[in-house]
Order: structure tokens, then C-alpha cells, then sequence
């Protein structure tokens, strides 16, 4: 029962971290906060102002979900605890492989908890804003985009959070010139900030009846979706307004009235568009509260001090400044250039399997500071 000696010295070495886990995500706080929040939720006149209350149950429900989260790691090592308590009571060795597995499951969660903690930049929490473009490669390039654009979408829907298309350019002859994407949930900003900068695909193009092997490049920026509480200056005389008729997928449903809205910034000449809302009135508070994303984004990744200090300087999406490669062919690779971090199944990847890129930029991150 040697094993199973060793797999309970291995748990025991988990307690410290479980505890230290405790404290600093400071579950006191949160269970206050709850406390006071469903009090506010039961005094008179709460339904008066829709909107704050809807955000006033949000913030009651992703809390509760975080408390719930760290309850269900500490039932998971009881849980461990007594299985190699019984065993070694029993000398009974027929746990000894699904033992192993929960305690690897454990140490993954409690891994992952762990770097949430790490989250903790004034935007971190908010949902994520992700702009993908289509860079050198033409319809490559494009189709790269489509294959990325599917790949967030299928880690946000793994991780429970809401994904939603905001606005997206069709290529000419496939997937997308370029697309917006909104991630909603806690910590979706937090999560994603990393994975912004170019990607690299390398595979044999469907394109190329040579059957040539290609290399294409898509960049994808990152914001975190600002809430109407935080302050953003922004004069009307230097945002330009342009509507347009919105189309949907495929280029099917074509509208019959301009309801899509692009906006310009004149000072740094950034873009933002939004097709995907009923009217363009709607489509305009969206777009606005993307503008207003993408200052507060660069103003803090540039470490400014006012949002008309931001020159808006665009990197070239092209070979050498790609943060990861994708590659297909002649083997299967994805590795991320800032990490080292890599992963032969890049199926897998493509299918949203991005927590290991995630988690090993957060600990970098991490160390550094």
C-alpha cells in the first residue's frame, strides 16, 4: 500500500496551497458582499431601476458561483482524503486508479483557481471584446480568421461564458476579412488579454490545387468591455458616424435599412462597427461602448496618462511578430513563442483547448511581477 502512502503525502502537500487559495481570494469578503447584496434585492422599490438591478443579481450570481467554486475544491480533497484513509485501513488497492485521477483532477482545479487570483488588473473581471483581422495570406488568411473566430467561440462555450458576433467583414472567397466577437462572463478579459498579437497557421492550403504548403497571419485584439459607470471622456466632434446596411451570415437576410454603424475616431483613426443589434440606435451604443473599450485598452497597455496621449500605432500583421504558431503540416505543433508552452494536438486546440497557453502566460506574468 505503498502508493497509496504516497498519494496521501501528495494531498497533504496540497492543504498549504488550499488554505493560502482561501485568504487570497478573501471568501470572508465575498460572503459579506453577498449578505448585503440580497438585502438590497429585498428592500422596497429594487425593481424600480431595471438596470441596476439586473447588474445588482449579476454581481450576487457570479459571486455565489465563486464561493461555490472553492467549496467544491474542498469537498473534492475530503472526498480524496477519506478514499486513501479507507483504502489504507482496508488494504484495499482497487481505488488506487481512480484515486489517481481525482487527485490529478484536484491538483488541475486547484491549479486553476490559483491563477484566477492572479487576476486582479482593474479590468481583469469584465467581459472580452476580441477583434480578429485577416493579415498577409489573402483568402488563406481569411479562412485562418474563420478558424481562429471558431476557436474562441468553442473555449468561451466550454468555459460557460455567453459568445455572441458583434460585427464581421466577409472574405471574398471564404471565411472573414475580419470579426468581432464578445466574450461575457467573469474574468473572460482576464483570461483572454494574453492572447492578443498575431497568429501564425502553417498547413497545406484547400485553396491551392498545387497543393502547396501556405503560411498565413491573423491578428486578434483584445478589450475589455467597459461598463456605463466608468467615466470616458470622449467629444463628439472627434468620433465620425457611418451606417451601412448589415448582412447576415452568408450574405443572406440582407437588410433593408442601414441599421450597421461604424464609428471613427479622428484623433487616433481607430474603427469599431456593430451590425448584429435590431436598430441602428442600438448598434450605436454598442459601437460606442467599444470605442470607449478600446481607449481605456491602449491607454492602459501604453501606460498613459489621458486617452489623448494614444497615438494609435498598428503593428504589421506579418512573419516575425506572431505571438504563436499553428502548424498542420509537415507536423502537428502549436507553440507560443512568449512561453515555450506547446501542444502536439493541434486539433485539439483548434477546438478551444487554450488553458495551457493561458495558464502558462498568467504565470509568466506572475513571476515577472
Amino acid at each position: 500500500m505503498v502508493q497509496f502512502e504516497e498519494l496521501k503525502i501528495e494531498l497533504l502537500n496540497n492543504k498549504p496551497l488550499l488554505d493560502d487559495l482561501k485568504e487570497a481570494m478573501k471568501l470572508e469578503n465575498t460572503e459579506a458582499e453577498i449578505k448585503n447584496l440580497e438585502e438590497k434585492s429585498l428592500s422596497e422599490g429594487f425593481w424600480d431601476d431595471l438596470e441596476n438591478s439586473q447588474k445588482i443579481l449579476q454581481r450576487i450570481s457570479s459571486l455565489k458561483a465563486k464561493v461555490e467554486k472553492y467549496q467544491s475544491l474542498i469537498s473534492l480533497y475530503e472526498d480524496i482524503k477519506t478514499s486513501i484513509e479507507i483504502s489504507l485501513e482496508t488494504q484495499d488497492a482497487s481505488l488506487l486508479a481512480e484515486v489517481e485521477k481525482e487527485l490529478k483532477a484536484f491538483e488541475e482545479k486547484l491549479e486553476s483557481q490559483r491563477l484566477e487570483v492572479l487576476l486582479r488588473g482593474e479590468y481583469d473581471s469584465k467581459n472580452a471584446i476580441l477583434t480578429l483581422h485577416a493579415g498577409a495570406g489573402g483568402t488563406e488568411a481569411q479562412d485562418w480568421v474563420d478558424m481562429l473566430y471558431r476557436m474562441y467561440c468553442r473555449w468561451g462555450e466550454k468555459h460557460g461564458y455567453k459568445v455572441k458576433t458583434i460585427d464581421f467583414l466577409e472574405g471574398d472567397g471564404a471565411g472573414f476579412k475580419s470579426v468581432v466577437l464578445l466574450i461575457e462572463g467573469l474574468n473572460a478579459y482576464g483570461y483572454l488579454k494574453g492572447e492578443a498579437g498575431v497568429h501564425r497557421l502553417v498547413r497545406v492550403s484547400p485553396f491551392d490545387a498545387s497543393g502547396r504548403r501556405h503560411t498565413s497571419f491573423a491578428s486578434l485584439e483584445v478589450m475589455p468591455e467597459i461598463d456605463d459607470d466608468i467615466d470616458v471622456e470622449i467629444s463628439p466632434e472627434d468620433v465620425k458616424m457611418d451606417v451601412y446596411r448589415s448582412s447576415g451570415a452568408g450574405g443572406q437576410h440582407v437588410n433593408k435599412t442601414s441599421s450597421a454603424v461604424r464609428l471613427t475616431h479622428i484623433p487616433t483613426g481607430i474603427v469599431v462597427a456593430c451590425q448584429n443589434e435590431r436598430s441602428q440606435h442600438q448598434n450605436r451604443e454598442v459601437a460606442m461602448k467599444m470605442l470607449k473599450s478600446k481607449l481605456i485598452e491602449i491607454k492602459e497597455r501604453e501606460h498613459l496618462e489621458k486617452i489623448e496621449d494614444i497615438k494609435g500605432v498598428q503593428k504589421e500583421i506579418s512573419w516575425g511578430s506572431q505571438i504563436r504558431s499553428y502548424i498542420f503540416m509537415p507536423y502537428t505543433l502549436v507553440k507560443d513563442h512568449r512561453t515555450n508552452f506547446e501542444v502536439g494536438n493541434v486539433n485539439a486546440v483548434m477546438d478551444g483547448d487554450l488553458d495551457g497557453f493561458i495558464n502558462a502566460y498568467l504565470k509568466g506574468q506572475a513571476d515577472e511581477n
